[in-house]
């Protein structure tokens, strides 16, 4: 259930495992507020897959998935944009990549219907995501006892590279990583403070319960970020530090552009995902130096992301408990972040098949950065549970202490590698 990265990666590993699939999307019979096309697999918030260096968490998530034979992996190489030491993808091309892998794969029968309920004597994996229509959410409610839980998640807007006025704004990535290939929009302090003065006083969209919402930290809109603090920015989004302009010195402040299609005609505001009115968002963010004719082809949106309370519902087999032929996938169990809603799909349908083949479905261990995720979103408190990000932070102690960041990294990494190689071992044994 569900045609995104999760329920994507789920079918396709079964399908080419010999279990043929029913995929369900409901799309474009049913819409979304956030979704543009008919497309499997859209992403809708960043066109960023972030990075794939290996000694980072990222890194080592994208690793894993490449060895367990992600289909994503292998359509956003072919989709890919420059965006320094980041997998960044083309949105349009990497949806109609995998939307056509999908519709090719011969044990694979899409179906655009919406479900709302499931029926006892089948195996399904449930993929729909953070935008999970009413009517299913309120049958999962019923089904699991429990309220399901939200939070409000925003999305940055998009303007072309014609409109960027290339006489202030300047090509880098921070530290030089990965070549220039960021657009960076410089303000000095009295520039900062007056845009810093109008975000934070800005008119909010309508439509949002504003003093209750509950935001994923690493999907903060940003003039709720300028509320916490005259600084916030600059030691978050705004950062300026490794960013020095081509004279040398550094700004004050800097809004970072992103390249969101292959052409490279369209540009994202890293960081600058928002509630604020459509109107406002063009007042205030041509107030950015370099951006005074910006051409917006998206404005920033906001809209509520569903998922249940996985410690309290769930094996980490992602099976739920007391009723092992229903598995949860994706954005829905409280893993937060494109690769993680995916490689959780990829567990997922290993398991689902294993159970096909009644076969004892396998936990991957916390030493990789897919079982410590798994673990994570299964043993925290339910009280108190909230979505996750891959770091490295949720992974087991080393057994010696090392000080420097980058060998325990490393060390990190090579622990995952032969964890995952006997994981590998015990799959491919019994496919």
């Amino acid at each position: 259930m569900g045609g995104g990265l999760a329920g994507c990666e789920a079918a396709y590993f079964l399908a080419r495992h010999g279990v043929p699939v029913r995929l369900w999307e409901m799309r474009p019979v049913k819409n979304t507020p956030v979704h543009r096309s008919d497309h499997l697999a859209e992403l809708v918030c960043s066109n960023s897959l972030k990075s794939e260096i290996e000694t980072t968490a990222q890194g080592l998530l994208k690793l894993e998935m490449r060895h367990l034979g992600s289909l994503l992996l292998e359509c956003a190489e072919a989709a890919r944009v420059p965006a320094g030491s980041a997998l960044a993808v083309d949105r349009e091309q990497f949806a109609a990549l995998v939307s056509e892998r999908i519709n090719n794969e011969p044990a694979i029968e899409v179906v655009r219907q919406e479900i709302v309920s499931l029926p006892e004597n089948e195996i399904n994996i449930v993929a729909t995501g953070p935008l999970t229509s009413d009517s299913f959410a309120s049958y999962l409610q019923a089904l699991t006892g429990e309220d399901s839980l939200y939070f409000f998640d925003a999305i940055a807007p998009s303007l072309t590279l014609e409109s960027i006025n290339m006489q202030i704004a300047y090509k880098a990535s921070r530290y030089g990583k990965g070549g220039e290939d960021y657009y960076n929009c410089p303000m000095n302090e009295e520039e900062y403070r007056r845009f810093y003065e109008e975000l934070i006083a800005a008119d909010i969209k309508e439509g949002h319960d504003i003093d209750r919402a509950h935001y994923f930290d690493s999907c903060m809109p940003v003039e709720v970020i300028a509320r916490r603090g005259k600084d916030t920015l600059r030691f978050g989004p705004m950062r300026p530090v490794g960013l020095s302009k081509p004279d040398g010195s550094r700004p004050y402040a800097v809004v970072q552009l992103r390249q969101e299609d292959q052409e490279g005609r369209i540009y994202g505001m890293v960081g600058f995902q928002t509630r604020i009115k459509w109107g406002e968002q063009k007042r205030i963010f041509s107030m950015i130096p370099g951006l005074e004719e910006a051409m917006f082809v998206r404005y920033g949106s906001m809209h509520r992301n569903t998922y249940i309370n996985s410690p309290r519902l769930l094996e980490p087999t992602l099976q739920m408990k007391g009723r092992p032929a229903l598995f949860f996938a994706g954005q829905i169990t409280g893993v937060e972040g494109y690769m993680e809603s995916a490689a959780t799909g990829i567990l997922a349908g290993i398991n689902a098949r294993r159970l096909s083949c009644r076969t004892n479905p396998l936990i991957m261990s916390e030493d990789t950065m897919i079982g410590a995720l798994v673990n994570f979103i299964t043993s925290a408190r339910p009280q108190d549970f909230q979505p996750v990000n891959a770091n490295f932070g949720i992974l087991p102690p080393l057994v010696s202490t090392i000080k420097n960041k980058n060998e325990r990294y490393m060390a990190y990494v090579e622990r995952a590698k032969s964890a995952l190689d006997k994981f590998s071992e015990l799959l491919l044994k019994e496919l």
